[in-house]
């Protein structure tokens, strides 16, 4: 039998994303933002123009080339949650010297995999140049559960 951590994403509207936990065990609250990028998700994390906020990937997979020292933007993640669709189960890069889930671990930050980044993203308010939009509360939390055969 498998274990796994659920995690629950909520936002202030009341919708409810139920996926997988991975990264630290941890519960947030931030700005839901997203990004379409299909590569560079280290980059994201240490943007620190994400500061705080919720970062959802759009692209499908995420977490197959792992991460490395040399590829931060900054010192250190920015971000406070991490959302993608499929979180790679291998890592398969020669310049990688951690996994995804093991780097949000290090940091203290959580992720949450298996959910339609794609209704999330229709929920995440757009801006226009030079507006202010008000923030889009989420609610990120996990808790330990079994999974079931």
């Amino acid at each position: 039998m498998s274990t796994f951590k659920p995690g629950v994403l909520a936002l202030e509207d009341g919708s409810v994303f139920r996926g997988r936990a991975f990264g630290a065990d941890a519960t947030i609250a931030g700005e839901c933002v997203f990004n379409t990028s299909m590569t560079g998700y280290q980059e994201i994390l240490t943007d620190p123009s994400y500061f705080g906020q919720i970062v959802t990937m759009t692209a499908v997979q995420i977490g197959n080339y792992g991460l490395n020292a040399e590829d931060e933007e900054s010192g250190g993640p920015k971000c406070a949650g991490f959302v993608v669709r499929e979180l790679s189960p291998v890592v398969s890069n020669w310049r990688s010297s951690i996994s995804l889930d093991d780097y949000l671990k290090k940091h203290g930050i959580p992720g949450l995999a298996e959910i339609d980044t794609r209704a999330l993203t229709k929920k995440t308010p757009r801006r226009r140049r030079d507006e202010v939009l008000p923030q889009h509360a989420a609610h990120f939390r996990r808790r330990s559960h079994r999974a079931r055969p």
